[in-house]
């Protein structure tokens, strides 16, 4: 069994650096009192790791407000975290939209962006039409490109650990594509690439409608759903990056394809032709009957493939997201069927970001990343004789 030494100075230096770092971070202008208090630590350490945390850029000490009463005496130094000493960015690449978040340190989003792109476009073309957009957001918000600590990226596919598209039908060219490689030659920072489903499960856990939920399943509702889990609170990526790929369930032994699925006709509706595929769902709105028919086989196969993923995870909250979480009958069916199925059905509920949801999961990751820096503490373990 291992044990932790306290020969090493630099690592108590560290150690108390994190903590000091984390109140400052959660306490508003605290002083060296209220530090002291919060951390455990005694007040020439806290004065000690504080004067560092200045030198690096991390902390600055507050002006005083002017007003209120007066004491006597020299006023408490009062400090604060430093969330402009760098700063973050989220981006989705979908197959109409490119979308961009920036954030200081402390995840506040300062600048927001987007932008149409056809869904024919190559490769080439919509990375250009990123790099443009997050420019353009950069330049609004008077950020320096070199001041981004690390960029997410939530991007349809399945994704390998070095931000590799091994597999991605969604996007023209994206199969194979080095997506994080390609990024990279773009931001002088870390890039971090992420199926889609799986930043936006993510970011619900965050600011949405799981945030009191540990154990949960997204659902990026569409022709070929996808879904992103977390367990424990932790993001289930599985063992190559293709974890709740439920849009594939159909292959095992249901011929009948999502794209046909939801046609009204004898030909299958294009997988990026969502105006196609509104148009059904209007028309069964409005009591056509081959739509409302095209409609109910499209949500009992969604309600199915979920069920499935329920099955093997057992979540308490499922969140429905994507195109389809405004759509009138998702949830009431879902519910019916998870009821069926489950020995104890979880909760069912719409995202609450909606079309943010990708890029604002993509840039929690960018902020889990710094975080783990800001806060990473070196041990030196040596074994127990």
């Amino acid at each position: 069994m291992g044990r932790l030494t306290g020969g090493d100075p630099s690592l108590l230096r560290r150690i108390n650096s994190a903590v000091v770092l984390h109140a400052l971070r959660g306490a508003v202008s605290p002083t060296l009192t209220d530090l002291t208090r919060i951390t455990g630590l005694s007040r020439p350490t806290v004065e000690g790791v504080t004067e560092g945390l200045i030198e690096a850029g991390l902390v600055v000490e507050t002006v005083p407000e002017e007003g209120g009463a007066r004491r006597q005496g020299r006023p408490a130094r009062r400090f604060r975290f430093r969330a402009e000493a760098g700063h973050l960015l989220g981006v989705e690449i979908g197959s109409h939209r490119i979308a961009a978040l920036l954030s200081g340190l402390d995840g506040r989003i300062i600048g927001a962006g987007s932008r149409d792109v056809s869904e024919t476009a190559c490769a080439d073309e919509r990375l250009e039409r990123v790099r443009l957009l997050v420019a353009d957001v950069l330049r609004r918000a008077g950020v320096a490109r070199s001041s981004l600590r690390a960029v997410g990226v939530g991007s349809p596919g399945i994704v390998e650990a070095d931000g590799t598209v091994r597999l991605g039908t969604a996007l023209p060219g994206w199969t194979g594509l080095a997506l994080g490689e390609r990024l990279r030659r773009s931001f002088r920072c870390p890039v971090l690439v992420e199926n889609d489903a799986n930043a936006a499960a993510v970011a619900e856990h965050w600011k949405g409608a799981a945030t009191e939920s540990d154990d949960i399943v997204f659902v990026l509702a569409g022709l070929s759903p996808g879904a992103g889990s977390l367990i424990g609170g932790r993001l289930h990526r599985g063992y190559g990056g293709a974890a709740g790929e439920i849009g594939a369930l159909h292959l095992l032994g249901r011929e009948v394809t999502p794209e046909k699925l939801l046609s009204t006709t004898d030909e299958p509706l294009h997988p990026l032709d969502e105006q196609a595929v509104a148009d059904v769902f209007a028309l069964a709105r409005q009591g056509d009957p081959r739509a409302q028919e095209a409609v109910e086989r499209f949500i009992q196969r969604l309600v199915h493939d979920v069920a499935a993923l329920v099955l093997a995870l057992d979540p308490e909250l499922v969140v429905v997201g994507g195109w389809a979480a405004g759509l009138d009958g998702v949830l009431d069916p879902l519910r019916d069927e998870l009821s069926r199925y489950c020995l104890r059905p979880p909760r069912v509920a719409l995202s609450l970001l909606g079309e943010a949801a990708v890029a604002t999961g993509a840039l929690r990751l960018a902020l889990d990343h710094v975080e783990e820096q800001l806060f990473a503490v070196e041990t030196t373990v040596t074994a127990r004789r």
